[in-house]
């Protein structure tokens, strides 16, 4: 990778998906730019229909030319499995996992990059987990965190990765609960290329029945990792609720991250806490992910602190 700062060169990145209006990206980034001292680099949104993806990578990978030269992408859906066919390169974790959210334009000279693929959703997973179980759980050392049994919520792209995480936090039983679990992109394949020991729960959003099974499953879990989109999990919160009541609480130690960060608390993650369990909101690995992001891409290690600061300002302000 050449030298970020690269004498007299202008540099842009961008957060690209469909839609990415809601996206905090740029604040974590240009927060990051700003300690590093990097002024003269600029991070957008760029909202990017899959017909026009493989005319925005050429983009990015073209010679330098008048202007700022792309650095690279921040991914979010519907493109972090659809780009891993379109790249010179994927980092070994992106190709175990399946799933691509960050892109780097790596260039010698001032000739066409090479585009190489990286996971940072992985150690976003993993820092929001840790983190949360180091600040709620008394002497508890942050490099450790037991995960006897966990469960998954949804079986797309963030799932696959939130396996990965759990795969590195030395997890026993998984359990991917979602509507659907077939085809190359899900959950359960990821689990099956990096050799996890999962099984699968078919969650029937229509059957209260099935609610209840997956709110048992929810409660017997040290880690839960919900993946669905806002308000996907919101029929779950009920029964979850009936279950911890039952139990009289969630596990010692047990934590949940729900990737949701707007609108906040999810019911499910309200539930959860009233139970007696920590959360990690959204806006956690959101925070965790982008610290390696900017490492990829300007070669320099951002301020954390100073990223969760100006992410936390954004979202006090959000509608």
């Amino acid at each position: 990778m050449d030298d970020a700062r690269g004498a007299g060169r202008r540099h842009r990145a961008a957060v690209i998906g469909m839609p990415v209006s809601h996206s905090l990206s740029p604040v974590l980034h240009r927060a990051a730019y700003t300690g590093l001292g990097l002024s003269d680099w600029s991070y957008e949104r760029r909202e990017t229909e899959p017909a026009v993806l493989e005319g925005l990578l050429a983009e990015l990978a073209a010679p330098v030319q008048a202007g700022p030269t792309w650095a690279g992408l921040s991914v979010t859906m519907p493109h972090k499995q659809a780009l891993l066919t379109h790249l010179d390169v994927i980092d070994p974790l992106a190709e175990a996992v399946g799933a691509v959210n960050t892109v780097v334009a790596q260039r010698s000279g001032a000739g066409e990059a090479l585009l190489t693929g990286f996971n940072t959703d992985v150690a976003g997973i993993v820092g929001a987990l840790r983190e949360t179980a180091h600040r709620t759980l008394e002497d508890f050392p942050q490099d450790v965190l037991r995960v006897e049994r966990a469960v998954v919520l949804g079986s797309g792209a963030t799932a696959c990765s939130a396996l990965a995480a759990l795969g590195e936090l030395g997890a026993g039983r998984i359990t991917v609960a979602a509507r659907r679990h077939a085809g190359p992109g899900r959950a359960l394949s990821a689990a099956h290329r990096m050799g996890l020991d999962s099984e699968a729960l078919t969650w029937k959003p229509t059957d209260p029945a099935s609610h209840a099974e997956v709110a048992q499953c929810l409660a017997a879990a040290d880690v839960v990792v919900s993946t669905l989109p806002a308000g996907a999990a919101d029929p779950l919160a009920g029964p979850l609720d009936e279950v911890l009541d039952h139990l009289g609480g969630a596990r010692p130690g047990a934590v949940m991250l729900d990737v949701v960060y707007a609108p906040w608390p999810t019911q499910i993650a309200e539930v959860w806490a009233r139970g007696g369990g920590a959360v990690a909101p959204g806006w956690l690995m959101l925070l965790h992910q982008a610290v390696p992001q900017v490492q990829l891409m300007t070669g320099q290690q951002p301020d954390i602190e100073l990223m969760r600061s100006a992410l936390l300002s954004a979202l006090t302000t959000q509608p």
